[in-house]
């Protein structure tokens, strides 16, 4: 079947690494984030991946014309912000018979085949993937009936709303009927789709087990690599006191500690502590210092007796010694 990936953000969550390398090339492991999120598809189904992007398209272009993935690739740009529906509704051209979608920021446990069998039982336009929440106002909630359909869809209800904790989980098996109720434009699935779909009837949804994370966010992303490495989602690197190294033979200092962090090529980490952080190529780490819940881009360099903290850092930056900084940002350009 063809999967149509919804990433037309800038990943303004993610920046300044997003500055340069747009949200869905953004390594997680071994495979980029947006092949993370496809692979809650048996690659024997996928066909097609289309990508529905409004940033450096270019750049993913580019990336998978030359990678070695088991899918073509059709990137369909966006011009101009068009929302969920809207950059759906924009793919409405090439896409046909049944469908997987996915929001572009998922890393999940789900596998679709479940979701598939439903869709084919119940019918209808739309299967959702459901996961439940303590606090569900930040998400869509759905009401279920014994059938596994959908009677009722509320996008971010207040409190007072809440009529149920199961949420959309941001990924659907979809029928090419959906485009009827759809318009071109700017417009939101989730506000303005699926509670006409609910009302007539026309969605289920089936609830999974395991993990489920936006990894939009810093901290998001630490946690999508964390369960990454748990899960052992790579096919390539080694994984070392709960951290995957792309390379094992990584420049390691002894005495230094990595911990549930993911450590790309040609890094090196003098005797310092990594926590739950990701460094990306070519970067180095100096001697006595400590980086927790950091995401390093590519070549920086963090000098010695630095104590960062849920920073992000821009690739190409310096940071000198006994630098501390809690949250944030660094731009590579700060200290010009």
């Amino acid at each position: 079947m063809q999967v149509v990936v919804l990433a037309g953000g800038v990943g303004s969550r993610l920046r300044p690494w997003t500055n340069q390398i747009p949200k869905p090339l953004l390594p997680m492991l071994d495979k980029t984030l947006l092949e993370r999120v496809v692979e809650g598809v048996p690659s024997d189904l996928v066909d097609e991946v289309i990508v529905a992007g409004g940033y450096k398209i270019d750049m993913i272009r580019q990336y998978f014309a030359d990678a070695d993935v088991d899918f073509d690739v059709t990137i369909i740009p966006e011009d101009e912000p068009l929302g969920t529906g809207g950059a759906l509704a924009n793919c409405s051209d090439i896409v046909s018979g049944t469908f997987a979608c996915f929001n572009g920021d998922i890393v999940s446990s789900l596998d679709v085949t479940p979701m598939i069998e439903l869709h084919k039982i119940n019918g209808g336009i739309g299967t959702l993937a459901l996961w439940e929440v303590e606090d569900p106002t930040r998400f869509g909630i759905v009401g279920l009936d014994e059938d596994s359909r959908i009677t009722q869809f509320k996008e971010k209800p207040k409190k007072e709303e809440v009529f149920s904790n199961l949420i959309n989980a941001g990924s659907y098996i979809l029928e090419d009927d959906i485009f009827d109720f759809m318009h071109d434009g700017k417009h939101s699935i989730e506000r303005d789709v699926f509670p006409v779909l609910a009302t007539e009837g026309k969605l289920n949804g089936l609830q999974f087990d395991g993990y489920f994370v936006d990894a939009g966010t810093p901290e998001s992303w630490s946690e999508g690599v964390q369960e990454c490495i748990r899960k052992k989602r790579f096919s390539s690197g080694e994984v070392c006191g709960g951290s995957w190294f792309s390379n094992p033979m990584a420049k390691v200092t002894e005495g230094a500690r990595v911990v549930g962090s993911m450590v790309e090529g040609n890094v090196g980490i003098g005797k310092s502590e990594v926590i739950e952080s990701t460094i990306l190529s070519g970067s180095l780490v100096g001697d006595n210092s400590v980086l927790s819940s950091c995401l390093i881009g590519r070549n920086a360099t963090i000098g010695n007796n630095c104590n960062l903290e849920g920073v992000v850092v821009d690739h190409n930056s310096v940071i000198p010694p006994e630098t501390n900084q809690i949250g944030g940002k660094w731009l590579s350009q700060q200290l010009d």
